[in-house]
């Protein structure tokens, strides 16, 4: 009798990790710094950046959704060879909400959502997103919501949600005075290249969209029943989670590194730039000089699978708080490599 697909897509998972794990001379090396973060050791390595699908191609695999949507995604465009000449360190998990609360302690900085007045975004079921001039799925922004309220419970092991790229930034330059390592945000090709882990597949875990409901919390079936209307671009399974899940919830990558797709977008270093893939150098990119909006990847609890590939690019302004939004970081390996 054939295994259920969860059981497949789960051992599929562990053989990929093995096989990753058997060409290594040790597992992945694992450090964790003064606020309890884990970070992996990422090797140095080269990878095929981006994503040239037609639309025709990802019509077969996403039918619910309109072909404009295939157009729009033209910046993943053209795939190209990425060298990541240095090793470095990466977190693990998703900030969390506890990790953030820590920083803020001990740093007295205040996240922008609270300093500005304006607040964030959240989850109001009473909200309707129609009658806002934005669309926006989420209420805000509004006071009420920030990092420590996006409108559904969270504890100290969910993903901190509602934090600007400034605040990103702060916590690594803090994370950087207080330990004496150099602590940053991934740039797009560092991120991707971990994300990737060695696949060459739209998901770590393949091409197919239901890959996803074994590696990711993202848009399905427990999600969906809060937006009834957009029922057709769920996954057609549930992951247990309407809204955030604790971060390492869900089988990690190649690379070790959990939450890559789905649970909160991660903000990068890079500005935007759709023209960027065509010029970019070969070793190290590293992003564009300048822009208006940051890049941020990976996707949500609240995003559909198309939008959740490892090649999909999303941005916004450095000042913009959601409640989809959180972040990951990076800690420069030294010298040694250590």
């Amino acid at each position: 009798m054939p295994l259920p697909l969860r059981r497949r897509l789960s051992l599929l998972a562990l053989l990929a990790l093995a096989l990753f794990l058997s060409g290594c001379a040790a597992p992945p090396r694992v450090i964790e710094n003064s606020l309890g973060m884990k970070f992996v050791r990422v090797p140095a390595g080269e990878f095929l950046m981006g994503s040239n699908e037609s639309p025709e191609a990802l019509a077969s695999d996403y039918p619910a959704y309109e072909r404009k949507r295939f157009v729009e995604l033209a910046d993943e465009a053209p795939v190209h060879k990425v060298r990541i000449s240095r090793p470095f360190y990466l977190g693990q998990h998703e900030v969390t909400v506890g990790q953030f609360r820590q920083f803020l302690a001990a740093s007295g900085y205040t996240p922008e959502s609270i300093a500005d007045g304006t607040g964030g975004y959240g989850y109001n079921p009473a909200y309707d997103p129609a009658k806002s001039q934005r669309g926006d799925a989420f209420e805000g922004r509004d006071p009420k919501y920030s990092w420590r309220q996006p409108g559904f419970a969270q504890d100290d092991t969910h993903p901190v949600l509602n934090v600007t790229w400034n605040d990103a930034v702060a916590m690594s330059r803090w994370l950087s005075q207080k330990e004496g390592k150099t602590y940053r945000l991934p740039t797009e090709a560092e991120w991707e290249y971990a994300c990737r882990a060695g696949s060459t597949t739209r998901y770590p875990g393949g091409n197919a969209p239901s890959a996803l409901l074994q590696s990711a919390n993202t848009f399905d079936a427990d999600a969906a029943k809060n937006w009834p209307a957009w029922q057709p671009y769920a996954l057609p399974g549930r992951d247990g989670y309407a809204f955030t899940a604790p971060v390492g919830s869900f089988e990690p990558n190649a690379f070790a590194l959990y939450d890559m797709l789905g649970n909160a977008w991660e903000w990068t270093a890079d500005w935007h730039d759709e023209n960027y893939y065509a010029k970019a150098p070969l070793n190290d990119p590293p992003g564009p000089a300048d822009g208006s909006v940051r890049v941020r990847r990976g996707g949500s609890w609240h995003t559909w699978a198309l939008y959740a590939r490892c090649s999909y690019r999303n941005w916004n302004s450095p000042q913009t708080r959601y409640t989809l939004v959180g972040m990951r970081l990076l800690r420069e390996a030294d010298a040694a490599g250590n």
